[in-house]
């Protein structure tokens, strides 16, 4: 699963790095190296750009990075809060869950991530075991590019106009290579040759894609043990990222989130 992560680049070098444009519009809330559900993180889209009367153009695509909070809010959904729940979408339920049917067939995305954390058990029992935080990281300052899902969603009785709110989720998968020693569930991360495939709203069946990174990919992640104060929300900072063996605290803060319990 992916349940904290780091987006600390700024929108004009991942709009260099993802050759796109910046259609953040200054939404975007600074450099975190602790992103958790519920705040803003940067998308990238591809879409139909639009002519002023609102028509789409089906022979040009625009790939441009956007603002959205991360926690999937269905456009059927009557409270924005069931986004809270839906930080992430397991790859095998894309086609079968309410909440994510519609987005995988034509609102697909990248979460352009610095690395993730994840937490290891060490042996302690039951939900609220001791735990061993580690950040998953590519050498060289590379950007990771998750797959995600992205929706519009306003309220019933909004305004002719308003804006709406734009979300996403993160795909994740079984976990694969030296990663399975950490956690069972594991962010899709897509490679640069498979972003294009990823993005095309004009490709409604993606299941090709839903396999592991390969394997020279896999081999290169770096697994650091990290500082337990990655665990508080209220830390930000780039020292999270640096390796500690700090002694594992009793975790209060649900770590445990299973897309899988989403009822959507």
């Amino acid at each position: 699963m992916c349940g904290r992560y780091s987006q600390a680049k700024d929108p004009a070098t991942l709009a260099e790095e993802f050759d796109a444009l910046d259609a953040t519009d200054g939404a975007w809330p600074g450099p975190d190296h602790n992103v958790a559900p519920t705040t803003t993180v940067i998308g990238v889209v591809d879409r139909h750009p639009r002519d002023a009367a609102g028509t789409a153009d089906p022979q040009r695509l625009e790939r441009s990075l956007r603002a959205m909070r991360w926690g999937l809010v269905p456009g059927w959904a009557d409270d924005p809060k069931i986004g809270n729940r839906m930080i992430n979408a397991r790859s095998d339920s894309l086609t079968s869950k309410p909440a994510f049917r519609r987005a995988v067939k034509g609102r697909r995305c990248l979460l352009p991530a610095d690395g993730w954390f994840e937490w290891q058990k060490d042996g302690g029992a039951g939900k609220g075991g001791r735990k061993v935080p580690y950040f998953i990281t590519l050498p060289g300052g590379r950007s990771l590019a998750f797959a995600g899902l992205w929706e519009t969603w306003r309220p019933k009785d909004a305004a002719k106009g308003t804006a709406p709110l734009i979300s996403t989720t993160v795909v994740t998968i079984d976990a694969a290579g030296p990663l399975v020693d950490i956690h069972h569930r594991m962010p899709l991360v897509l490679p640069a040759e498979r972003w294009a495939a990823w993005l095309d709203p004009d490709d409604d069946d993606p299941t090709d894609l839903l396999e592991p990174p390969p394997p020279e990919m896999l081999a290169a992640f770096e697994l650091r043990q990290v500082s337990t104060q990655v665990n508080n929300v209220k830390n930000h900072g780039p020292e999270l990222l640096e390796e500690s063996h700090d002694e594992p605290e009793q975790v209060g803060l649900d770590l445990d989130l299973d897309p899988a319990s989403n009822p959507a």
